[in-house]
């Protein structure tokens, strides 16, 4: 009785083993931080070290579908990135047109008035933001909608 626990015990670890296996490895992480809110999110796209192709690139600076986040404009936006994401360079963009130089720091802030400034490129009361990975290629994206909270 004891043998047949002990073989299927090793039989559900050895089962259990091979389903983690077979999962994905995540994507770096990025976050957003206005005040006591934040907002994290794994890469829209890539994310995974490989160049990303500028037609997906394009595709992916479209998506509709990522996490928003409320900003008042007299606040500071704090941008983090995992230290892999850091290490390889990264660069603000603000509907698809860089706000910042690459960076090599896991963490800025950028006052929260950019981001509803005309000057700028912002239009309305709602703003794309997206983390480009990499120097010169991309090899990741990371996307949240800022808010307007006046």
């Amino acid at each position: 009785m004891r043998r047949r626990r002990a073989v299927a015990a090793a039989g559900a670890v050895s089962a259990g083993l091979l389903v983690l296996s077979a999962c994905d490895k995540p994507t770096p992480m990025a976050t957003i931080t206005v005040g006591s809110s934040s907002v994290s999110s794994e890469a829209t796209c890539g994310g995974e070290g490989e160049a990303l192709k500028s037609s997906d690139l394009a595709k992916c600076l479209r998506d509709k579908g990522v996490d928003e986040i409320k900003v008042d404009p007299d606040a500071t936006v704090r941008f983090g990135v995992d230290p892999e994401v850091a290490d390889n360079g990264w660069t603000i963009l603000m509907n698809g047109q860089p706000l910042t130089d690459s960076s090599k720091k896991t963490y800025r802030t950028i006052p929260g008035s950019v981001f509803f400034n005309e000057q700028y490129g912002a239009q309305g009361d709602s703003t794309l933001v997206s983390i480009k990975e990499g120097e010169t290629d991309a090899t990741g994206l990371w996307s949240f909608r800022l808010k307007k909270d006046a």
